[in-house]
């Protein structure tokens, strides 16, 4: 994938819909091949979420993670809110009435959720930044913090504020066992009420300090505290494609796919990332190799030459608790907290996106 390909400049032109990480690693590769596209997110900046969280609890770290699209990809890159998709002309809409052509289609739209998690907002590199900053200071404020959602985001956030703030209450309330590699060390994510539900959820403040905000669980219990985080309600964000794929959404409004990662029945239009119906954990990583292979196929499709194959990948998670801890699991195998706290919990993997935007980190 190294060199570049020589083809008519006329008759390709690529549009990637999403500049999470499957879209910067598909323009990127695309760049490299000298193949026209254009990248188009209703930000300006890549948003590295992966460190959102600790970029909620220490003040700085939020600039680590917004890199700009057009120091890198120039004039490919677009910002600018998708609306629709229009196969028969094969243009992409967005909001301000323009149409982009295409003759392949990337769709890699990611996934939403609530804030700090989720950054999903037309913004600038500049607001974005400064609404984790204003959030690290509603964490300092606070004396006890109620984090809501007991997967892996709620046990992630949960630890990075007694990290940061050890002195802090920091409480996870969820349905949800939380972490399931091995037992969790109650010391490196604060107390947790599993089992819960929180009733009161609409009624309450999120991410906003209070003298006395009262958390109600469907078991009866109340918990008194002064912020409300919540990490749950990840959904795979379909907006940008819903009306024009609507046969071939699955039942998550994932895009269902071939083993080329190709929309069923439409072969000029790929599907990558969490907005791909593919059975495998919902992980950077897996967009990364998402977009190799959806690169690789286009390339192959104007050469005329087989497409490849994707093999959905093993079930690996490394779970960051705090700079200085964590669990995590590679295709089945416990991994030590040694290993993920080298590999991810140090930098949460913010060198690795400044090395694919070809850019230093500040």
């Amino acid at each position: 994938m190294g060199s570049q390909v020589s083809v008519d400049v006329g008759a390709v032109r690529v549009v990637i819909v999403g500049g999470g990480f499957g879209g910067i690693a598909a323009a990127s590769q695309l760049q490299a091949l000298n193949i026209p596209f254009l990248l188009v997110d209703m930000k300006d900046s890549f948003h590295h979420n992966v460190a959102a969280l600790r970029a909620s609890v220490e003040s700085g770290f939020a600039k680590k993670t917004f890199i700009s699209y057009t120091v890198t990809f120039k004039e490919n890159f677009r910002q600018g809110l998708v609306v629709d998709i229009d196969l028969q002309n094969q243009t992409v809409l967005l909001e301000d009435g323009e149409a982009l052509p295409f003759s392949h289609l990337i769709l890699a739209t990611g996934s939403t959720g609530l804030f700090p998690g989720k950054f999903n907002e037309v913004s600038s590199r500049e607001a974005a930044i400064q609404a984790y900053e204003d959030m690290v200071k509603q964490v300092q404020r606070s004396q006890s913090v109620v984090v809501v959602g007991g997967g892996s985001a709620g046990v992630e956030m949960a630890a990075e504020v007694k990290t940061e703030f050890p002195e802090k209450e920091a409480r996870l309330v969820g349905s949800q066992p939380g972490c399931r590699a091995r037992p969790c060390q109650p010391r490196a994510h604060g107390s947790r009420l599993t089992g819960e539900r929180v009733s009161n959820l609409e009624d309450l403040r999120l991410n906003e300090y209070g003298e006395c905000i009262r958390v109600h669980t469907d078991k009866g219990t109340e918990v008194a505290t002064n912020l409300v985080i919540v990490c749950n309600g990840i959904r795979v964000n379909s907006s940008a494609y819903h009306s024009a794929f609507d046969s071939h959404l699955a039942s998550n409004g994932a895009l269902r796919v071939n083993e080329y990662l190709q929309v069923e029945g439409c072969s000029h239009v790929y599907a990558i990332g969490d907005c791909a119906d593919v059975k495998e954990p919902k992980m950077a990583y897996h967009a990364g190799l998402h977009a190799s292979v959806a690169v690789t196929n286009i390339v192959n499709s104007m050469k005329q030459r087989p497409l490849k194959a994707y093999k959905p990948g093993a079930l690996t998670f490394l779970l960051a608790m705090g700079r200085n801890d964590g669990v995590g699991q590679i295709s089945g195998f416990y991994v030590g907290r040694l290993m993920v706290r080298l590999a991810k919990s140090r930098d949460l993997f913010v060198s690795s996106s400044w090395k694919t935007m070809r850019q230093s980190p500040p």
